[in-house]
């Protein structure tokens, strides 16, 4: 394999790939302070040791026409986005692993996913998924706003999405937007979290339970889509794939929805 250390060649070889491009988080180069120490910790708690260049920082590698980019603490896990046929992926994510260390998901189109599962030794398909992803402004009126702060937020999502993966004070997560009730109280929360240059990322959707099946959930989603669109060119989210809800939502902001998985060493 080939490790790749320029942003633009990585976007030549994978077409332009959203989820790579997302991956990459702009391909800088360098170790990240925050990344690096949870990177530590991580590998000390799974008895992984990998090389210090390898924790913290995003890298990419080719190996014929597969690309597979390692990026630590994004979305909650280590990810390792592959994209490209299965039988240059194989030896391309075997031999990264051993690189970057197991605690690295492979992430992907289901098919191929589920290919490296069979191919790689130790591999584990874990689970199938949406990736969803956006490039135009949607046209809705919302009185949705950015909040100054994230006072609220881990109350909302506590009662209404436990199980977000956008937090205040995670890593990546940057802000929130939100609209509010009368007297100021958080109704529906979305977050702009692990955006990266090329492509911008929402997550942490909530609504409170007496406020659902009113659409705001549909406008604040809108308002942060087109903020980040208007930035990065793009959006994305994940969504469970059985969530028809959610998706019939985001599809009605313009998002595409595309069959992704995971898997993770055993």
């Amino acid at each position: 394999m080939r490790e790749i250390e320029a942003l633009a060649e990585l976007k030549r070889v994978s077409g332009g790939d959203p989820i790579v491009e997302w991956a990459a988080q702009g391909l800088a180069g360098g170790v990240d302070p925050g990344r690096w120490s949870r990177g530590v910790m991580r590998a000390r708690r799974q008895g992984d040791a990998p090389g210090r260049r390898s924790r913290g920082v995003v890298r990419a590698w080719r190996q014929g026409d597969a690309v597979a980019v390692a990026s630590p603490d994004v979305s909650k896990h280590d990810r390792l986005a592959v994209v490209g046929p299965v039988e240059d992926a194989a030896p391309l994510v075997r031999d990264v692993l051993r690189e970057v260390g197991p605690s690295y998901r492979p992430f992907g189109d289901e098919e191929l996913v589920r290919g490296l599962a069979e191919r790689v030794p130790g591999l584990r398909f874990s689970a199938s998924f949406g990736w969803m992803d956006a490039s135009e402004v949607p046209e809705l009126t919302t009185t949705a706003a950015w909040l100054d702060g994230d006072a609220g937020v881990e109350a909302l999502l506590t009662e209404a999405s436990p199980k977000s993966y956008a937090w205040p004070g995670h890593l990546g997560v940057r802000r929130w937007a939100a609209l509010t009730g009368d007297r100021g109280e958080l109704l529906s929360i979305a977050a702009d979290a692990w955006s990266a240059p090329e492509v911008g990322f929402l997550a942490g959707v909530a609504t409170h339970p007496v406020a659902r099946g009113k659409g705001l959930s549909r406008q604040v989603c809108g308002f942060v889509t087109a903020e980040l669109v208007k930035r990065h060119g793009r959006v994305a989210l994940m969504v469970d794939g059985d969530n028809p809800a959610a998706i019939a939502v985001y599809r009605r902001l313009g998002y595409t929805y595309r069959r992704v998985a995971a898997a993770g060493m055993r």
